[in-house]
């Protein structure tokens, strides 16, 4: 099979990468909230916290870049998010060749995925593609 065949699942596959990805980000927050899946770490943590704030996040963005909506706006801030979590709560621990040292491969790898995703957009498996677009008037062109 060459090359060019395979590039028309490009977008379908974009998509799926979305939606993976924002199940696995869900986990994290859902850990992080309400417990489950169970994560020691997170007994008793304050909502009122940096690591409730990334929960929150990771919840409402998950939901959001699951089902496809506001993608990219939402891509770009959880990119930011998980940029800020492996700086303040895996970098500390070593930051040499540390991804892989500092249990902060999760961090790295969703912040450069969600960066993609916020430059790519959602797919064509999301609301966004499904949403009517809406063409300002200032950016139509002006009959002569």
């Amino acid at each position: 099979m060459s090359f060019r065949r395979i590039e028309i699942f490009a977008p379908r596959v974009l998509s799926a990468l979305r939606i993976v990805s924002a199940f696995l980000l869900l986990q994290h927050g859902s850990a992080k909230l309400f417990g489950f899946p169970h994560v020691a770490y997170f007994d008793n943590l304050q909502i009122v916290s940096l690591i409730g704030l990334a929960g929150i996040l990771e919840v409402v963005g998950g939901v959001l870049l699951l089902i496809g909506l506001w993608t990219r706006p939402t891509a770009f801030i959880l990119s930011g998010e998980l940029a800020v979590a492996y700086f303040i709560g895996h970098a500390p621990k070593g930051f040499a060749w540390a991804p892989f040292l500092n249990q902060g491969e999760s961090a790295v790898l969703f912040a450069f995925v969600f960066l993609y995703i916020a430059a790519a957009g959602a797919g064509p498996w999301s609301i966004d593609a499904i949403r009517p677009k809406k063409i300002a008037k200032a950016a139509q062109p002006v009959a002569a």
